[in-house]
């Protein structure tokens, strides 16, 4: 392809509201425009390294057998609600009425329409089956942000596999594991896997893919010294024992004028490790108490993971003040037997505690959980902090941001008992299929390699995502200089090369930055003055390293540097 026929609309600045490098750079290169909030036009040059990744993806499910499929990307609602997600699913999911009143929805993702086609499954034989798609994706959210890292219209992998029982899932769920860990290899990402909450997909267990970068939206919990990793809405730590001394035989309510948070009570001579944080959430309409210790923070995914909440915000002082007769700094569970109350595992068994006593100024101390506080559920629901001991080994955990660059699921068989895919087991008796879902993001992963390649002056893609491999600079658009560059673009696309070759008539710096800008990885300089001595220049935007190469070497000697990156 030839630059001077090529839509490349580059740009001296970023937009305003870029707070992302790969959302500046792909605007600033030419390979995105936005249309609206969350919906972006893909030009020429994005939608190759749209395609290229996409690719890549689709190698390498093809490896592990999967069966490609298109399905509709517009539901009929009646799908969603004989699952649940009509409802669980919330705000995040378009929803329209046809001109005949009917109900429809944008596809978030695929389990229920791949489930309906799976019906059509009868026996064991026909078992395992691995399908997929690369098919467009809708969801409303709220805040779009970040270029491509968080839209509402996106191209996504997804997969599903169908087994006999939990033992080929678990072999399928590996399978996809190692498949996700190539693909991730080839596009030059540092992803690794990460225990992860399935929220609203469902499920036993779900593995995320993270990879480091500042524009990420994910805290992921690592251990430095073994290889627990979680995100921080699954993330666990070991918590040293809490010596709560000799227990009271009653609660005391003391008066505590102006104390409204743990740390004014700590300094009152609460530690804040012996003090019940009560926070009053309101779950799918119903007031909640939630418990943490007061040096713990409650988070909130976790919460939503273990009641199964669909919809949760905080109450309002109102709320608090109409359900326990106090404003927040003195709420308290002591007593409360009308409302839900869930407290964390790590106040089980705990003695000596100080809460709020439900009246504004007055706190209980020498609360026993077990005695005074009707739990009606305990779960994991605080959140994991940098410096806590890891759960396996005790080394200290750091924290890191991450953008989340796929997922995997292991469903079961919820889907399949909901939509009837059952089948024959050898024995003849009819059984569930059990099933497992598995997304890759393709814009997503393309801006995620933007995040993790480029410099100052642009982006630097690998090769194997490169909008194109190489470049060919011409300095000067006179007879020789251009017959020298034609010669060698003919040869470098007779090797196998994606080449581009720039016969723009424009300044040299102009052309330079351009390919800097663009990211593509080598550039072949052919200018008077180099060809004069039978020469060319070599240029490697990864590193900027720069060499002279003879004419008659050029082709093999770039060909083959790119087929090597290609390998890998």
């Amino acid at each position: 392809m030839r630059w001077s026929n090529l839509f490349i609309p580059t740009l001296r600045d970023a937009p305003a509201d870029a707070e992302a490098a790969s959302h500046a750079l792909l605007v600033k290169g030419g390979f995105i425009r936005q249309l609206h909030s969350g919906h972006y036009s893909l030009l020429p040059l994005g939608w190759r390294v749209h395609q290229k990744v996409e690719n890549i993806v689709r190698e390498e499910m093809d490896n592990i057998g999967g069966q490609e499929f298109l399905l509709p990307t517009m539901h009929p609602a009646g799908v969603w609600k004989r699952s649940g997600r009509w409802e669980t699913m919330g705000e995040i999911m378009f929803r329209l009425t046809d001109r005949r009143h009917n109900e429809l929805a944008l596809g978030i993702t695929h389990e229920e329409i791949f489930a309906t086609v799976a019906a059509e499954l009868s026996s064991y034989k026909e078992l395992p089956q691995l399908w997929y798609q690369i098919q467009t994706k809708f969801r409303d959210e709220a805040r779009p942000k970040s270029g491509l890292l968080r839209v509402r219209e996106f191209a996504m992998k997804d997969s599903y596999s169908f087994d006999i029982d939990w033992d080929g899932l678990d072999k399928q769920f590996e399978t996809h594991r190692v498949a996700y860990t190539r693909i991730f290899e080839r596009l030059g990402l540092p992803a690794f896997p990460v225990e992860a909450s399935s929220g609203a997909m469902g499920g036993k267990d779900s593995v995320e893919f993270m990879v480091p970068c500042p524009a990420g939206e994910d805290d992921v919990i690592i251990c430095p010294n073994c290889d627990y990793a979680a995100n921080v809405e699954k993330a666990t730590a070991r918590l040293e024992s809490v010596d709560d001394g000799p227990p009271a035989d009653t609660p005391e309510r003391f008066p505590t004028p102006g104390i409204r948070t743990i740390a004014a009570l700590e300094e009152a001579g609460a530690p804040a490790a012996s003090q019940i944080k009560t926070m009053v959430m309101v779950a799918d309409g119903r007031i909640t108490l939630a418990l943490v210790r007061g040096d713990h923070q409650l988070n909130t995914q976790k919460f939503i993971d273990a009641t199964g909440t669909i919809e949760l915000r905080p109450a309002t002082p109102e709320e608090t003040q109409t359900h326990l007769g106090a404003l927040p700094g003195s709420l308290g569970a002591v007593g409360v037997i009308d409302l839900p109350v869930i407290a964390d595992e790590a106040l089980r068994g705990r003695t000596n505690m100080t809460t709020g006593a439900n009246e504004d100024d007055w706190h209980y101390r020498g609360v026993d959980i077990g005695r005074d506080i009707a739990v009606g559920q305990w779960a994991d629901l605080r959140e994991v902090s940098a410096g806590e001991a890891c759960i396996n080994c005790g080394a200290a955990l750091d924290t890191v941001r991450c953008v989340e660059a796929g997922h995997i699921f292991k469903l079961g068989s919820g889907y399949a008992e909901t939509f009837g895919v059952t089948v024959s087991d050898a024995d003849g008796v009819q059984r569930p299929v059990v099933m497992g879902s598995y997304g890759i993001g393709i814009g997503r992963n393309m801006a995620t390699v933007a995040e993790t390649h480029h410099d100052e002056k642009g982006l630097c893609w690998p090769v194997s995502v490169a909008p194109y491999e190489a470049v060919i600079t011409v300095l000067k658009l006179d007879e020789a200089t251009m017959s020298a560059a034609e010669e060698l673009y003919d040869g470098l696309r007779a090797g196998g090369v994606d080449v581009l070759l720039d016969d723009r008539d424009a300044r040299a710096g102009v052309k330079f930055a351009d390919a800097e800008l663009i990211g593509i990885p080598y550039r072949l300089t052919v200018g008077p003055k180099g060809l004069a001595d039978g020469e060319i220049e070599l240029t490697v935007r990864a590193n900027g390293g720069n060499k002279r190469l003879s004419l008659e070497s050029a082709v093999e000697t770039v060909a083959d540097a790119i087929a090597a990156e290609r390998r890998g």
